[in-house]
């Protein structure tokens, strides 16, 4: 219902406008052009100083009412230098857009066409031109240096605390492998990837680092108040790893591993309650455009305890003793007894 007005007001408000501008040629012709002309400026004049007041209500009222409530507040560290820097630049872009405005609108209501007053025209001045390159240069290059040491501290090395874990995008979902004890990453090689024979990430077997990385699909796991330095990369095509709530994104290029990392400030619960929303999640999307299933291309984010990862990440199994069930010294016998021949036949 609220969509057929908005069509509604939309085709009356043209209805409108064609309206007027039909009995304006029909003035034009009982009047006189001249006259007609001189009438419509005056109401053309009105109508700029109405938009101008509308629409600096219109601005302040869509700030209030969407202010902090699409995503809320900025839940890592670095998130709230990104959100410090948008409101500086924010702050000055409003600055600019209320004197320009204002003084476009104003300027087109109170010198419109009069028969008492000439137009003053000047082709150049040199201490306007000085005025509106220098300072817009100025402001312009102190906001991209904010931005270029912003950027070069999320890219850069990561405290050597921080946990590691590698993001792959894949048409259309995302794979994380965490490392084990060892806190190292095993190699991995692309020839290697086959899901058919559990090694979805390409593992190399022979790297006694990826004994012990365990593998998990479209859910992420995160320590509170504790950096992660996120390795970034695609099977496919370049997707991208958009983190609205930490206020963090970077680009997954195939054969080209990125890095960024940040510090979760607030676990998912904390969110829940701060949000009212029991159903509140972290959420990692594709921020560029991968394919006809982009679209779909969400998982979730699970900030917790050290406590509650440490128990989660003992419930889940090395990929290495998934794809190799024979060296799983927990395995019954039977089992890795049975796996024996099938593992066998594979190497062969």
């Amino acid at each position: 219902m609220q969509t057929f007005f908005i069509v509604a007001i939309l085709v009356l408000g043209f209805l409108i406008t064609f309206q007027i501008a039909k009995a304006s040629e029909y003035v034009a012709v009982l009047r006189g052009y001249e006259r007609a002309r001189k009438q419509t400026n005056k109401i053309n004049g009105f109508l700029l100083l109405a938009f101008l007041v509308l629409g600096l209500i219109g601005v302040f009222y869509c700030n209030e009412q969407l202010k902090g409530k699409i995503l809320g507040a900025p839940a890592s560290d670095h998130g709230v230098l990104v959100d410090r820097m948008l409101y500086v630049t924010l702050a000055i872009t409003m600055v600019v857009f209320f004197v320009t405005q204002i003084a476009l609108f104003w300027f087109s209501y109170k010198y419109q066409e009069s028969d008492k007053r000439k137009a003053y025209y000047f082709p150049h001045n040199n201490k306007l031109e000085l005025i509106w390159t220098v300072i817009p240069a100025i402001t312009l290059t102190i906001l991209v240096g904010f931005g270029i040491f912003y950027w070069f501290k999320i890219t850069g090395p990561a405290p050597k605390d921080a946990m590691v874990v590698e993001v792959v995008g894949k048409q259309f979902g995302w794979e994380f492998r965490y490392p084990g004890k060892d806190k190292i990453l095993g190699k991995k090689y692309f020839k290697n990837v086959n899901a058919a024979e559990n090694n979805p990430a390409g593992q190399i077997w022979e790297d006694p680092a990826n004994h012990d990385d365990v593998f998990v699909e479209q859910e992420m796991h995160l320590v509170v108040n504790k950096p992660v330095q996120l390795v970034i990369g695609a099977k496919d095509v370049i997707h991208d790893v958009g983190l609205a709530h930490f206020r963090m994104k970077m680009d997954a290029v195939p054969g080209t591993p990125t890095t960024m990392w940040f510090t979760p400030t607030k676990t998912t619960k904390q969110m829940k309650e701060e949000t009212g929303n029991p159903d509140f999640v972290y959420e990692i999307s594709c921020d560029q455009m991968c394919g006809k299933g982009h679209w779909s291309m969400r998982g979730t984010i699970i900030v917790e305890t050290q406590e509650e990862f440490d128990a989660w990440m003992a419930s889940k199994k090395p990929q290495y003793l998934v794809a190799n069930p024979t060296k799983d010294p927990s395995a019954p016998k039977d089992t890795a007894a049975a796996a024996a021949p099938v593992a066998a036949a594979v190497i062969r």
